[in-house]
């Protein structure tokens, strides 16, 4: 075959197309027209849309496990987040129950104090202010400890009173502390009187009592006596002040075959929850002395006996 009939064109399969560099400048060009006709006509609005909407059932479904993660996540943080606020919400309300029964306390003993300087104003004999410290271990007895004893000059025997009335009598003074007995101690007596008719008794202590803690004995069966008369300090002993509040009337039982009636009584101090108390001075310093007993005159001779 002589050599010039020979094609040098390279086989279909060879065959090559335009340059890389001819295609790089062509899509180049239709990209930057596809920009710019989308941004001044929207050209790929539609298609971006269709695109979307093909799209987001996968994307929703992508979307859920992160959203389950941030939901729990968001949970547990709400969670602890509400038990600690809760927590400091409870310690608050805490604070403020007790500073609220604090300032309620401190009113009620302002008031109390108050009305026991009032009552202090009314009496003439000196007084004590002294601070209630406990109970009396004795379980048979009604007494209690005060905070004044013989350093502060207080005096066996001497009448006890809160705001409210007579309160008891100190029977054992100790150098720091006192020991009061309260009117409704079973071996404790006051003489009273009737604020209504001016009738005198005397007021016994009796705690086993249900009708009252105090008991009017030795009274007639046809006494004046009427539940709610007041009974206040006759004064008649030396020792209480007269006209001090100490018990008020609540039962009067009047038999048949007895010859005295029963009287129950409440007593108008604080027997129990008291906390200040005033000591008063013996009254018995107020009492004008005895008269000098009457000497016969010098020059004076007894008679005889008649003839």
């Amino acid at each position: 075959m002589p050599l010039g009939t020979l094609d040098r064109t390279p086989p279909p399969f060879f065959k090559q197309g335009p340059s890389a560099l001819s295609k790089l400048m062509v899509f180049s060009a239709v990209a930057l027209f596809l920009m710019v006709a989308d941004t001044r006509f929207k050209l790929a609005q539609p298609i971006r849309a269709g695109v979307a909407t093909v799209l987001y059932p996968m994307q929703w479904l992508a979307l859920r496990p992160v959203l389950a993660v941030r939901y729990t996540a968001g949970y547990f943080e709400s969670l602890s987040t509400a038990q600690a606020n809760e927590e400091q919400s409870r310690l608050k309300l805490a604070m403020q129950s007790q500073r609220a029964n604090q300032v309620d306390e401190l009113l009620l003993e302002n008031r109390r104090l108050r009305e026991l300087l009032a009552l202090k104003e009314r009496i003439t004999v000196p007084a004590t202010a002294a601070e209630v410290l406990y109970d009396a271990p004795d379980p048979y007895t009604r007494k209690i400890i005060i905070d004044k004893g013989l350093a502060q000059g207080i005096e066996s025997g001497s009448p006890v009173i809160d705001e409210s009335g007579v309160l008891g009598q100190v029977t054992r003074v100790l150098p720091l502390v006192s020991e009061v007995t309260l009117i409704t101690d079973r071996d404790h007596a006051i003489p009273v009187l009737n604020s209504r008719t001016g009738a005198r008794s005397v007021a016994y202590g009796d705690p086993k009592s249900d009708d009252g803690p105090l008991e009017l004995r030795f009274m007639a069966g046809n006494a004046d006596v009427q539940p709610g008369d007041m009974l206040t300090t006759s004064g008649v002993d030396g020792v209480y002040p007269p006209g001090v509040p100490v018990a008020k009337v609540v039962k009067v039982e009047r038999r048949g075959n007895a010859g005295f009636a029963r009287i129950s009584c409440v007593p108008q101090a604080r027997v129990e929850g008291g906390r200040y108390v005033m000591v008063l001075g013996s009254t018995a310093r107020q009492l004008p002395p005895r008269p000098a007993p009457e000497t016969p005159a010098p020059g004076a001779h007894k008679k005889g006996p008649a003839p």
